[in-house]
């Protein structure tokens, strides 16, 4: 690394000021020394460049700390100890608007001139409320999260001299939005009706939820070849959940291997090293959006082979639906519910017997009692 800010190499063409690459990954230098990767990606290497060199005059501003919030999270995200999703769903809260990227409310809602220190628990229950009075009332609820998250980073670490307190907590007066549980329950018709149409990664996916009942966005997507293991001649899939943190295997039915051997390949060299168990064509890892919209169009498909049979459309679902169908299926099949608790990742058995009635609607039986009425 080069010692000081001198004249840039002829190398680092297209860089933004106070960024170099080294060995490969783009690393920008603070003005006190200190060197902090920013991956080895060009494009988001000179993102977070930006933020740090503020060409816009942003800095004290409220919108600026989230911005380095966001670098914060990304650093975490390397050092394994936040589950990129969370760090993608802050993003989502956060960053301005684009074509891809319709949210951003936080960073629309507390613009500058708005400080830390400006941000009362009034001015947050008025973001959730205009947020619900919009029709989107359980988003504003992970937004306020996201800005929750970020205050308690900055009382944490002092960045902000005089912040006395976290103006999104409970504890300041601020109620969240009222959220509709979602409630649907895969049937047995339909899982066979898009399985029959989907792809053999889409099918996959569609399996390891509904078997393992893991979370198919923090789990699932991330698993690779590394988490197949095998004990006393039995496949099992060995995991650290991203969010409890519990450690649990779980043996593999046969309708789960036989995909994986399609997937990866039965002889040893033909797996890759970390390979990811739902992967693309060219053998890199799905995003959780980008197989979800597979998933989407494959019920879409579905569903026009429903219209041509006269038989209405299924409503859509999502691959935390088949957690929860397996979770239902498995109760009404009698498993004892601690075991369903132990694969939820549920702290507390309460909490796996609502995850599961809520998705099961049976029809209720009037009092059959018999009584001789004069």
């Amino acid at each position: 690394m080069p010692p000081t800010m001198g004249r840039r190499r002829k190398t680092d063409t297209g860089l933004e000021p106070r960024v170099y690459l080294n060995h490969g990954a783009y690393y920008y230098v603070h003005p006190g020394g200190k060197w902090e990767r920013l991956g080895t990606d060009k494009d988001d290497a000179n993102r977070k460049a930006r933020i740090h060199n503020d060409p816009d005059s942003l800095y004290g501003t409220m919108v600026y700390w989230l911005d380095q919030f966001l670098l914060h999270c990304d650093q975490r995200v390397l050092k394994k100890t936040m589950a990129a999703r969370t760090r993608d769903d802050y993003r989502d809260a956060i960053e301005a608007p684009t074509e891809t990227r319709k949210r951003g409310a936080l960073r629309v809602f507390f613009a500058p001139p708005r400080t830390p220190a400006d941000i009362t628990p009034a001015m947050v229950q008025d973001f959730l409320t205009t947020m619900q009075e919009l029709g989107r009332p359980t988003p504003a609820n992970r937004e306020r999260a996201c800005l929750s998250a970020c205050f308690g980073w900055l009382l944490r670490t002092g960045k902000v001299p005089g912040l006395q307190y976290n103006p999104c907590l409970r504890a300041s007066g601020v109620q969240k939005n009222k959220e509709v549980r979602r409630a649907r329950y895969v049937t047995h018709d339909e899982f066979r009706e898009v399985y029959a149409v989907a792809a053999a990664s889409e099918r996959l996916m569609m399996e390891l939820t509904y078997r393992t009942l893991q979370r198919p966005e923090s789990d699932i997507v991330l698993w690779t070849s590394a988490n197949l293991i095998t004990e006393g001649g039995v496949r099992k899939l060995h995991h650290i959940q991203n969010k409890t943190k519990v450690e649990l295997k779980i043996e593999l039915p046969a309708s789960v291997t036989i995909l994986l051997d399609k997937a990866l390949g039965t002889e040893s060299n033909v797996v890759r090293l970390l390979q990811p168990l739902v992967h693309r064509l060219d053998g890199d890892a799905y995003t959780y959006d980008g197989i979800c919209s597979n998933l989407k169009k494959s019920i879409e498909v579905a569903n026009v082979r429903r219209k041509a049979r006269g038989i209405a459309p299924m409503p859509s679902f999502g691959f935390r639906d088949l957690k929860g169908k397996g979770a239902t299926d498995m109760w009404l099949a009698g498993v004892p519910i601690e075991q369903i608790q132990l694969l939820c990742g549920h702290k507390n058995k309460a909490t796996t017997e609502v995850y599961i009635k809520q998705r099961w609607r049976e029809t209720a039986q009037p009092n059959m009692v018999e009584m001789k009425v004069s």
